[in-house]
Formats: structure tokens, C-alpha cells, sequence
């Protein structure tokens, strides 16, 4: 009796072990289904008021980080559609040397973005928005060393 319990008990646990974990994909592709539709001013809401909780920002600065973050996201939004292929076209993979001036772009609007920020924010509230960044790369790398073991 003893040795049935063990093994019913073995077959429960592994079958629990063995189902897949799809949900957390699901739930960022929703995420990112909604994101999709999400204007710039409706992006540049969200992350000025996530700022404004972690910063403790006051209004006349909740409203300079805001203006700095919709000028991004409509930067962000014409440079994608840019990419977009044309109705009937299939999509193509940039060049060299256009991944490289892309890249320099990107680097470029994010040195102009810290030097805006850093005029906006306080030497307190900086400190504590430059600790923020390094979490948000190291999660995603963290989601790409995952994907790539599966």
C-alpha cells in the first residue's frame, strides 16, 4: 500500500513538472498587442506617472519629463513606421551600414534623453534614475538567455 501511495504520488509531481509554462508568453504578447495601440501621448502618460512615483517628481517636473517623453515616443513611433514594410512588400533586414546608423541614432537620442534628464531631475532623484536603468537591461537579458535555452 505504501509503495502505491509513493508511486501516485511521483506521478502527480512529475505531471505537474512536466506541464508547459506558456502563459507568461501569452501574456507578453498580449502586452505587446496593446502597446501596439497605444499612442505616444498615451505611452508618454504611463511612464512620466511610473516616474513620477518612483522620483518622487514634483508637477513642473512630472510635466518637463512628460513633454521629453512624448517627443521620444513619436521619434520612436515615426522611425518604425519608417521601417514598415509597404502593403504587399515583404520585410527585408537593413544593411550593414544601415543597422550601424541606426544603432548611432538610438545611442545619440539616448545621450540627448540622460542629458535631459539630468537638467529636470534633482542629484538625488538622478542618482536613483540611473539605478533604475541597469534593472530593466538586466531583465531582458535575462528573458534572451531563457529563450535561447529553450
Amino acid at each position: 500500500m505504501k509503495k502505491l501511495v509513493i508511486i501516485a504520488l511521483a506521478f502527480v509531481t512529475l505531471n505537474g513538472f512536466a506541464q508547459k509554462k506558456e502563459h507568461n508568453k501569452r501574456d507578453r504578447a498580449h502586452t505587446s498587442e496593446l502597446r501596439k495601440d497605444m499612442t505616444p501621448n498615451d505611452i508618454a502618460d504611463l511612464k512620466s506617472k511610473q516616474l513620477t512615483l518612483k522620483l518622487d517628481l514634483t508637477d513642473a517636473q512630472q510635466q518637463k519629463v512628460h513633454k521629453l517623453i512624448l517627443k521620444q515616443a513619436e521619434s520612436r513611433n515615426k522611425a518604425r513606421e519608417a521601417h514598415k514594410p509597404k502593403e504587399g512588400e515583404k520585410r527585408e533586414k537593413p544593411s550593414k551600414e544601415e543597422l550601424v546608423k541606426m544603432q548611432n541614432q538610438r545611442l545619440d537620442d539616448q545621450i540627448a534623453m540622460k542629458r535631459e534628464m539630468k537638467s529636470i531631475l534633482t542629484a538625488e532623484q538622478y542618482a536613483k534614475y540611473e539605478k533604475m536603468e541597469p534593472k530593466k537591461h538586466k531583465k531582458r537579458g535575462m528573458r534572451n538567455k531563457n529563450k535561447s535555452k529553450k
